[in-house]
C-alpha cells in the first residue's frame, strides 16, 4: 500500500501558488492510517520513548496514536495562549513575520527520551522551535518523525543534528 495515494493535493490553499498536502483522506481510511502508523513506528527501531510531542494541530493525529502504541506520554505543543498551565515558548520565522509555539513547563523532564512528531517538514521553522523547547526542558530528542517532507524547501537543514524520518518525501 502506498500511503501517498491517500494524500490529496489542494491547489491554491491557503493562498494562491501553494499546493496544500491534505491528509484527511489518510485519516479517513482505517487501513491506510494503520499502515502509516506502522511505518512511523518501524522507523524508531525499537528505541525507548518517554514522551511524544505532537505539534499543533495536524501533529496531534498521529502523535497521539504513536504515544499510545509506544506506551509513552503525549505532549501537545500549541500556538500561544492555548495551553492552560505555565508555559515556555519558542519563536520561528514565517514567510511574513514570526510565530511561536508553547509547551507546559512540566511536560518534559530532564533526560526524557522524546519523539517529535508533525505532519510535514517544510521550511523547518516549526521543527527547530520544537527542538528548542525540548532542549530547554532538558529532554533528549530521539527522532523527528514526519508524515511528509517537502525536501525542496530544505527544512532538514535547520534540524540536521537530529535523526529525521519522513514516511513520504516530495
Amino acid at each position: 500500500m502506498k500511503i501517498e495515494n491517500y494524500i490529496r493535493d489542494i491547489q491554491g490553499f491557503p493562498k494562491e501558488g501553494i499546493i496544500f498536502k491534505d491528509i484527511t483522506p489518510l485519516l479517513n481510511d482505517p487501513i491506510a492510517r494503520e499502515e502509516c502508523l506502522k511505518i512511523l513506528l518501524n522507523s524508531l527501531n525499537g528505541q525507548k520513548i518517554d514522551k511524544v510531542i505532537g505539534a499543533e494541530s495536524r501533529g496531534f493525529f498521529f502523535g497521539m496514536l504513536l504515544a499510545d502504541r509506544l506506551n509513552a506520554g503525549f505532549v501537545p505543543v500549541r500556538k500561544p495562549k492555548k495551553l492552560p498551565f505555565t508555559t515556555i515558548s519558542a519563536s520561528y520565522e514565517l514567510e511574513y513575520g514570526t510565530d511561536s509555539l508553547e509547551i507546559h513547563i512540566d511536560a518534559i523532564k530532564k533526560g526524557d527520551k522524546v519523539l517529535i512528531h508533525d505532519d510535514v517538514l517544510a521550511t523547518g521553522g516549526t521543527a527547530k522551535a520544537l527542538a528548542d523547547l525540548v532542549n530547554e526542558l532538558g529532554g533528549e530528542i530521539v527522532q523527528f518523525n514526519f508524515l511528509m517532507e517537502l525536501s525542496f524547501l530544505n527544512g532538514r537543514e535547520k534540524i540536521k543534528d537530529n535523526p529525521i524520518f519522513a514516511a513520504i518525501t516530495y
